[in-house]
């Protein structure tokens, strides 16, 4: 299988491309690095593209000849689109765009694309199905579900398979600090160097997490398994934990100094979050890791040691 990854030098996309090199797949990538890093992919045997999805042309290129698409290039964050409206757009919405259209010229099979739990907005319920109600609230969850809906529109007018996964909460290695990103880097970030954890409310908000490899894991077998129809599937665990509950894991394995140090909750921060993974399990044959604890700390290792 030829296999085209958008975002492959990003800490979800390497380890899909890993994923799809251990089962001896060819793959190519291309990444703008504006988030994502080329030491995240030095060394495997890859075809490597530096470019941007906005260039159509360049995009369209490297869909010819491929078996399958794993679209992960996005601006990704909500405060990010807040701030960056245009550009998260611009990047979430045409430059899906171009990639389907690429798709569409080049008769590609399937597109496995990196949707977000984003989509729906303020949760009406604490586990989520697939059918939760999809109101975003913020530019970004607008654009994932934009793309999203494209996606399965083209689907439906062009005859390819389309399989859209919603993420929720992922950490894993090759994730760095970023300010925008993922509590379980700044909270890392932070303990390392005797700063302190800020919670925002009370820390009794929950959260689903899911470790990279696993969604590595997802991704290949939404792009491979042969029955497999377009839909949309959650990509969780199934599990939910406070974050006072992660930051007390956090500040007792680094053994850190730092405070935990509670702020005004945010406006439009969700409560409760899990995901209902039962469409997960029955479509693709997979359940998620449950040691998180274990997982965790294979990450603070890392990021220990890339910090260095």
């Amino acid at each position: 299988m030829k296999a085209l990854v958008t975002g492959g030098a990003g800490f979800i996309g390497s380890s899909v491309v890993r994923e799809l090199l251990n089962n001896g797949h060819e793959v190519t990538v291309i990444d703008n690095l504006s988030s994502g890093y080329e030491s995240n992919i030095l060394g495997l045997d890859i075809n490597f593209v530096k470019g941007d999805i906005l260039d159509k042309e360049l995009v369209e290129s490297l869909c010819k000849g491929k078996d399958v698409v794993f679209h992960l290039a996005a601006s990704v964050g909500r405060q990010r689109s807040i701030d960056n409206p245009v550009l998260d757009a611009q990047i979430n919405l045409i430059g899906t765009t171009n990639i389907l259209e690429g798709i569409r010229k080049h008769k590609v099979k399937r597109i496995v694309y990196s949707s977000s739990a984003a989509i729906f907005g303020e949760l009406k319920s604490t586990v989520i199905d697939e059918s939760h109600p999809q109101e975003a609230d913020c530019p970004y969850g607008v654009t994932k579900l934009a793309a999203e809906k494209q996606i399965l529109a083209y689907s439906g007018l062009f005859g390819f398979t389309a399989v859209c996964l919603r993420y929720f909460n992922v950490f894993g290695l090759r994730q760095r600090f970023d300010a925008y990103g993922n509590v379980i880097p700044i909270f890392a970030n932070n303990a390392y160097k005797g700063l302190p954890i800020k919670i925002y409310g009370d820390g009794e908000q929950t959260r689903d997490f899911i470790c990279s490899t696993d969604v590595a894991k997802i991704n290949y077998l939404a792009g491979t398994k042969q029955d497999l129809t377009t839909c949309v599937i959650n990509l969780g665990s199934g599990i939910s934990i406070t974050i006072n509950q992660l930051a007390k894991m956090i500040k007792e394995y680094t053994n850190t100094s730092s405070e935990i140090v509670y702020v005004p909750e945010r406006i439009g921060d969700v409560k409760h979050c899990k995901a209902d993974i039962t469409k997960l399990k029955s479509l693709l044959g997979y359940t998620p890791s449950v040691d998180f604890k274990g997982d965790l700390i294979k990450y603070l290792d890392w990021f220990k040691g890339d910090m260095k």
